[in-house]
């Protein structure tokens, strides 16, 4: 779904952070042949994944690099960023796996930190796209405003018709100035668990979400 909500055409420059194994860009690259993409990533094992990935998939214009997310600096100016940041905070049991702890756990302070990171890499109207959860929603427009990438659409991610959304889409723009919108989201769910057609052709067909309206 975060693939699918970027509006990027070939020839363009894509940063994701937080990249794992590289799904977001190799999906993304699957559907606009053609684009740059790079990925940060802080655990080394995930980027030796992704790097897999890339080979296995034929996507030579996708680049990988290891490293924590505020001190990697990678070159030239993008198109586009976005990232499905850490967004749990830290309570309760934690997990014995201290990787996958951070790539979890987060606070208002690490989302601006994604955000500052991800924003001034972007060229003028670039977009920063996050998913996130809901709650997140207000935490999300401050950090992006201080990464000077105002808040532009809002999608919610329905898991089933008349269930309140757990994850949405959100999209900031580099000195965007236009008024926030809520978009009308989309369905993934039937009543009996099977994929509505709107998210089979995205999940399946490798459509495209419309963050535009």
């Amino acid at each position: 779904m975060l693939a699918a909500s970027i509006g990027a055409r070939a020839g363009q420059r894509v940063l994701e952070g937080g990249t794992g194994a590289g799904a977001t860009l190799l999906c993304l690259a699957a559907r606009v042949p053609g684009l740059e993409g790079v990925g940060i990533e802080i655990d080394p094992a995930q980027v030796d994944r992704a790097r897999a990935n890339a080979v296995a998939n034929e996507m030579a214009d996708l680049s990988f690099i290891a490293g924590d997310i505020e001190a990697v600096a990678p070159d030239g100016q993008f198109d586009h960023a976005c990232a499905n940041p850490p967004y749990h905070l830290a309570a309760g049991t934690q997990s014995p796996d201290t990787a996958r702890n951070r790539a979890k756990q987060a606070s208002e302070a690490l989302l601006t930190v994604w955000a500052v990171a991800l924003g001034r890499v972007l060229r003028h109207r670039g977009t920063l796209t996050f998913v996130l959860p809901a709650a997140h929603i207000p935490a999300c427009i401050v950090a992006m405003e201080k990464a000077m990438c105002p808040v532009e659409a809002v999608l919610p991610l329905w898991p089933k018709q008349g269930v309140a959304a757990k994850l949405t889409i959100v999209r900031g723009m580099r000195n965007g100035r236009g008024p926030m919108r809520l978009l009308p989201g989309i369905v993934l769910h039937e009543a009996d668990g099977r994929f509505t057609p709107a998210a089979d052709a995205i999940l399946r067909g490798g459509g495209r979400l419309n963050l535009d309206y």
